[in-house]
């Protein structure tokens, strides 16, 4: 099949996720990278293009939207890497364009941005994808069939973690840079920056959207003006609890991720850790280690079972996935899309509104 011509918005020196990006997007030759806006300083958009062989480079992504657009051989998407308060506004230009939008995670800065880009995304014929790229590990996707089939039952609990310590010393808030900054970053800290991928998850295996929050949101280190910690309990649809805890101060941690699902026949536990491996427990059996491409796997693998997968593979599933939307014309079910940034985002308001006062519970639904 034919790559699509990718371009990039942010991710130049300097920047991890970006990187991280542009692996994902050739492992399995879908795009090619041919243009980018890779920093909005001139000389430093120059240099990281020059340092990744890129075509052509431009210092400003509307110059680069515009003339995209008018070229023959122009990109027909765009990965958007930038800090979160550009997300609105080069989504925008790049929908506007025409072009499909690759969108990192969290969907924008603040709820209200979000609602403005689901109106600019719905009257678009361009796609917006979301990279949720944990949704993208075969066990994760495996556990979403499981609980889809009835295995579970009737799903009664979800608890969700995405725990590290990075932030846990003083001194290091200048390595979140932006982050850090409301105004750059928005209101929501640890719980925009990675709370969001583990409400992603417990929505995405269990099937059952979150319906309100009850939370309570740190600042543990002196001087932070958005939360490093965060805990909150979930009430999702058809009556199911859940718990989610998210943190950038819990010392030891190292991006830990996990995820437990539990219904009235039967619990899964996956863990970042170990992503090739799923428990299942039925009440009254021992418990099941399912492996990715082992027996009764109904999922996509690369590789024999036996032979890891990890977070590069996962976030290569999302572009694939996004390659073939594209050429589909539409998001598929499973494939993280404007929804699933909008839901996202009423999930870090509702958890400021709630801690805001004093845990109290607040609702996700749009006002």
């Amino acid at each position: 099949m034919q790559r699509i011509p990718l371009g990039m918005v942010g991710g130049g020196q300097g920047a991890f996720i970006g990187a991280v990006h542009r692996i994902a997007a050739r492992i399995d030759d879908r795009f090619t990278l041919v243009a980018g806006a890779l920093s909005s300083d001139a000389g430093r958009a120059a240099a990281s293009a020059q340092a990744i062989g890129l075509e052509r480079s431009y210092h400003d992504w509307r110059e680069m939207a515009r003339a995209e657009a008018a070229r023959p051989d122009g990109i027909r998407a765009v990965s958007v890497v930038t800090p979160n308060h550009l997300h609105l506004p080069v989504a925008r230009a790049f929908l506007e364009a025409g072009i499909h939008v690759i969108l990192d995670k969290p969907l924008t800065a603040t709820l209200p941005e979000a609602e403005d880009l689901a109106r600019v995304a719905k009257d678009s014929k361009a796609l917006l994808i979301l990279t949720y790229s944990y949704s993208g590990y075969p066990m994760i996707r495996e556990a979403r069939r499981l609980v889809a089939e009835g295995q579970l039952g009737r799903i009664r609990l979800v608890h969700a973690e995405f725990v590290s310590d990075w932030l846990a010393r003083p001194g290091r808030a200048e390595q979140q840079g932006w982050r850090a900054d409301p105004a750059l970053g928005g209101e929501g800290g640890a719980i925009a920056d990675i709370g969001t991928h583990a409400a992603h998850l417990a929505t995405f295996v269990s099937g059952l959207p979150i319906e309100a929050v009850a939370a309570e949101l740190t600042a543990f280190l002196p001087g932070r003006q958005i939360d490093d910690n965060a805990h909150a309990m979930l009430r999702l649809a058809q009556g199911a609890r859940g718990m989610l805890w998210t943190s950038q101060v819990a010392a030891g941690s190292d991006n830990e991720v996990r995820l437990r699902v539990m219904g009235d026949k039967a619990g899964l536990d996956w863990t970042h850790a170990d992503p090739n491996r799923l428990r299942l427990t039925r009440l009254g059996e021992p418990s099941q280690t399912l492996t990715r491409g082992g027996p009764d796997f109904m999922g996509s693998a690369r590789l024999p079972s036996g032979h890891a997968e990890g977070y590069l593979e996962a976030f290569a599933s999302i572009y694939t996935d996004a390659a073939d939307a594209i050429w589909a014309g539409k998001v598929p079910p499973g494939l993280p899309g404007i929804q699933d940034g909008l839901d996202g985002m009423r999930f870090v308001a509702a958890c400021i509104r709630s801690s805001r006062a004093g845990g109290a519970w607040q609702p996700l639904a749009a006002a």
